[in-house]
């Protein structure tokens, strides 16, 4: 997976020769780091909405809080996509990531879990017909 559209200051220690060196972190670096910030359930889209792996307790996608969300692209294929959110529960206060491909590969649970938070991708472009 590539790069996260996200840009920010590196924690770490800056690249030699540039003290406003910028990073992009992975999709695997932006889930370990809201890991630590305590959004430790995973949810995984189903019919019936967003289910918890760790409880097994589904959420109606329009019931949870959106807390950050992080855009990928990949590196030499900007059609590879993919978008990771933190979620927040209102009712019982479970935190989780939901990841999903986003764009023209996005499945269908997937797509309408993405419609339901209201964050669904543009349809793809069709080739102009003349």
């Amino acid at each position: 997976m590539g790069r996260a559209l996200r840009a920010g200051t590196r924690p770490a220690e800056p690249a030699a020769g540039s003290v406003n060196e910028t990073w992009m972190e992975t999709l695997t670096e932006a889930v370990a780091r809201l890991r630590l910030a305590g959004f430790r359930e995973d949810f995984r889209a189903t019919p019936r909405g967003l289910r918890a792996a760790a409880t097994g307790a589904t959420y109606e996608p329009e019931s949870l809080e959106i807390e950050e969300v992080v855009r990928f692209e990949g590196e030499t294929d900007p059609a590879d996509q993919a978008i990771l959110f933190a979620l927040r529960s209102g009712t019982d206060g479970v935190q989780g990531t939901y990841a999903s491909a986003y764009g023209p590969t996005t499945g269908p649970l997937d797509a309408e879990a993405l419609h339901r938070l209201g964050r669904a991708p543009s349809p793809a472009r069709q080739p102009s017909r003349p």
